[in-house]
């Protein structure tokens, strides 16, 4: 890859949990470029501080379904009833300035203009609403993309997918605690091609409710998966106190 090395911390689906972000951030090891994929909004209920704080981290953004639903850019036929519920809520509760910011928010694939063998998206590279959960779903991009390296969102899935001359498969980090923080480093292949999801920083549906994130070394071609517990109670009695639906508070608490 060529450009000079960069430290890109890659947040993916916070959802509006301030809280959860805040601890994403505290915990960061030192980065260079901060990468959004999106889903900044919905179903949590700090949609303005969250956007705020998004701006004000970086420059390199892809849009997510929930950022158009709250947006009125999609209709909400195919979210259910919760989902939906809080993309009205947060369209409300936008100022004028972070919906039009929302609404302006490019469609993926977005390159990296140093590094042109890494593409961003917020589902698939095929599609953007599309989940890219199993590794039936990441085959047909794996094999057509003509990059080595695609950072996803979308399913709140930390891990992914790659493909090489032998075969196949699926990833997903193994940490040894479900309450501290900790990291666990994944050596890319330059032989290989990958699919690559940090994990959802405020709506995690993999059994673990600590908020997630990544960061990819350019120089050593090494992405370091986080998880961080964060204030929990304090995200929920906002949502709670928001009268959004109380299923999408309690949830958190399980990862999922």
């Amino acid at each position: 890859m060529s450009g000079a090395a960069l430290r890109i911390l890659l947040l993916s689906d916070v959802h509006a949990n301030l809280e959860a972000l805040d601890a994403c951030l505290a915990v960061a090891p030192a980065y260079d470029l901060v990468v959004n994929l999106g889903d900044i909004v919905g179903y949590g209920a700090s949609p303005n501080e969250v956007t705020d704080r998004s701006r004000d981290l970086g420059k390199v953004f892809v849009r997510g379904n929930h950022d158009k639903a709250a947006t009125g850019l999609m209709d909400l036929e195919d979210f259910n009833v919760m989902a939906a519920t809080a993309a009205i809520w947060t369209r409300n509760e936008l100022t004028p300035e972070n919906l039009d910011w929302l609404r302006a928010l490019p469609h993926g694939p977005v390159s990296l203009p140093d590094f042109p063998q890494v593409q961003l998206v917020h589902g698939s590279p095929n599609d953007e609403d599309e989940y890219v959960v199993s590794l039936g779903d990441a085959l047909a991009p794996l094999v057509t993309l003509t990059v080595s390296l695609t950072f996803f969102g979308h399913t709140h899935l930390q891990g992914g997918f790659f493909v090489n001359g032998s075969g196949a498969d699926g990833f997903r980090p193994e940490y040894r605690t479900v309450g501290k923080a900790e990291s666990v480093a994944f050596q890319l292949r330059t032989s290989a091609r990958y699919l690559i999801n940090p994990g959802s920083v405020g709506q995690p549906r993999d059994g673990d409710w600590r908020a997630a994130f990544a960061l990819f070394d350019t120089d050593a071609q090494v992405v370091h998966f986080h998880r961080t517990p964060y204030n929990l109670k304090s995200a929920q009695d906002r949502m709670f106190e928001a009268k959004l639906p109380p299923r999408l508070a309690t949830r958190l608490a399980a990862g999922r």
